[in-house]
């Protein structure tokens, strides 16, 4: 029997070579436009049929595979044959091609002509023949992603912060209009850029009683001032005097976990780093990062008169010479 060929890749919106990630984001978009409880349109019905037939093949990858050595040269609506012996050649699994037929509102003839009138069993989920009966389809609702930027302070501490946000929403006509919501969102002390926070329910809403999707946060931290971030550690720019790095001292200094007291060795150069234990972001997980000191050796600009003879005298007497 002759019959129109159907394109599923068509159908959905998506190329040949789609990956199923596309696949089923477009067939979720898809789904949630056409369906009868949003979409009134009399013809919605017909194509919210035609999306979930396409979606039943080229989710399952055995499935399109088969679909696949059809070739791409049919056309939509041109006529078509399967292969002779097509139906003795694929073998698709206990219930495939043996469930009872659906009758009104079920697969297509060319579904049928490929796969078997039975197609799949019923109450297979909202990709099978029962979703097209759309008061039984079930539609989770998408995960959402957004930025949220905060301060090293904040990443470092923690702790709650309101977001006002802006989402699209379908009215019950159909309408998607703008909603303005509020949520609160709790930091964890020493999270660091690129890490997500999950807020579960905050994504896209479903369909048919299915459960909204969940919003991700993807922390980013902009510049510092004073500290520069490398993985857990952190890393700082201490000023010193020459005569601090030649004979050695002990500088109060502020962190982000508290004031401390940071020694100088006698005869630090400058660039040399000095590690505070336990000073960097902290780990929910074991122990956190440490902070790192770079030592920048400053010579004043102006001297006074006695500076500069102790200068010169210090010159006199001194035999280091810095580039030997």
């Amino acid at each position: 029997m002759a019959v129109g060929y159907r394109d599923y890749y068509k159908t959905l919106g998506v190329a040949r070579d789609a990956t199923q990630e596309e696949i089923q984001k477009a067939y979720r978009k898809l789904a949630r436009k056409l369906h009868p409880d949003v979409n009134k349109d009399p013809k919605a019905e017909d194509q919210f049929k035609e999306i979930n037939e396409a979606n039943e093949v080229l989710k399952d990858p055995e499935k399109r595979q088969r679909y696949d050595q059809l070739g791409a040269n049919w056309q939509s609506g041109q006529e078509f044959r399967p292969p002779p012996g097509w139906e003795n050649r694929f073998h698709f699994g206990s219930g495939f091609g043996q469930g009872e037929p659906f009758g009104e509102g079920g697969f297509s003839d060319f579904f049928e002509t490929l796969f078997g009138a039975g197609g799949l069993r019923q109450g297979r989920g909202p990709a099978g023949a029962q979703a097209w009966h759309h008061e039984n389809f079930h539609q989770d609702g998408e995960n959402h992603e957004a930025i949220l930027s905060i301060p090293l302070e904040e990443a470092f501490h923690g702790g709650s912060k309101t977001l006002t946000m802006q989402a699209p929403t379908v009215t019950a006509q159909g309408q998607v209009v703008p909603r303005t919501r509020t949520i609160e969102v709790k930091i964890p002390a020493g999270i660091l850029p690129g890490q997500k926070i999950r807020l579960a329910g905050q994504g896209g809403a479903g369909a048919g009683g299915g459960r909204r999707g969940d919003l991700y946060l993807k922390v980013e931290i902009p510049p510092h001032p004073v500290y520069q971030l490398h993985g857990r550690d952190l890393q700082m720019e201490l000023k010193v005097a020459p005569w601090e790095a030649a004979l050695g001292t002990e500088i109060e200094m502020e962190t982000l976990a508290g004031r401390v007291t940071l020694k100088i060795p006698p005869g630090t150069a400058s660039d040399r780093r000095l590690r505070l234990r336990g000073r960097g972001m902290p780990s929910p997980r074991g122990s956190g990062g440490d902070l790192y000191a770079v030592v920048k050796i400053m010579v004043p600009k102006r001297l006074s008169q006695q500076e500069k003879e102790l200068f010169e005298q210090l010159r006199e007497v001194s035999s280091y010479n810095p580039r030997k």
